[in-house]
C-alpha cells in the first residue's frame, strides 16, 4: 500500500508560482513512477506531468510544457511539481499518483494505482 500526500497548494496571482509536493510512504519509492493530474471546477480530470522511478524520463501535457517542471528526490520519497508563470485556467485540484512501471502511457490515468487526496490550487486574474 502506498500513502501519498500532497501539500504547497494556495491562491496565487496570475504570473507568480507554486511549488507541489507529495510525499509517498513507501520503502521502494525509486520503483515508482509517479504523476501529477488536476481536476479544474467542472471538468474532468487531467493529465499534467508523469516522471519515472529514476528520473530520467518525464511526460507533460501540451498546456504547461515550458511552465511547469515535475521533479523527484528518491532519497526523500517526494515527487514536486514546480509551476511558474500561473495562468487562471490553471486553477484546479491537484492530486499525484504512483503507478508500478513507466509506459508510453502515463498520461492516462488508469495507469495508476495510488491517488493522493489532492491539494486546491486557484489562480487569480
Amino acid at each position: 500500500q502506498v500513502q501519498l500526500v500532497e501539500s504547497g497548494g494556495g491562491l496565487v496571482q496570475a504570473g507568480g508560482s507554486l511549488r507541489l509536493s507529495c510525499a509517498a510512504s513507501v520503502r521502494t519509492f525509486s520503483s515508482y513512477a509517479m504523476g501529477w493530474f488536476r481536476q479544474p471546477p467542472g471538468k474532468e480530470r487531467e493529465f499534467v506531468a508523469a516522471i519515472s522511478g529514476s528520473g530520467g524520463r518525464t511526460n507533460y501535457a501540451d498546456s504547461v510544457k515550458g511552465r511547469f517542471t515535475i521533479s523527484r528526490d528518491n532519497a526523500k520519497n517526494t515527487v514536486y511539481l514546480q509551476m511558474n508563470s500561473l495562468k487562471p485556467e490553471d486553477t484546479a485540484v491537484y492530486y499525484c499518483n504512483a503507478a508500478r512501471y513507466y509506459s508510453d502511457y502515463v498520461t492516462l490515468s488508469d495507469l495508476y494505482d495510488y491517488w493522493g487526496q489532492g491539494t486546491q490550487v486557484t489562480v487569480s486574474s
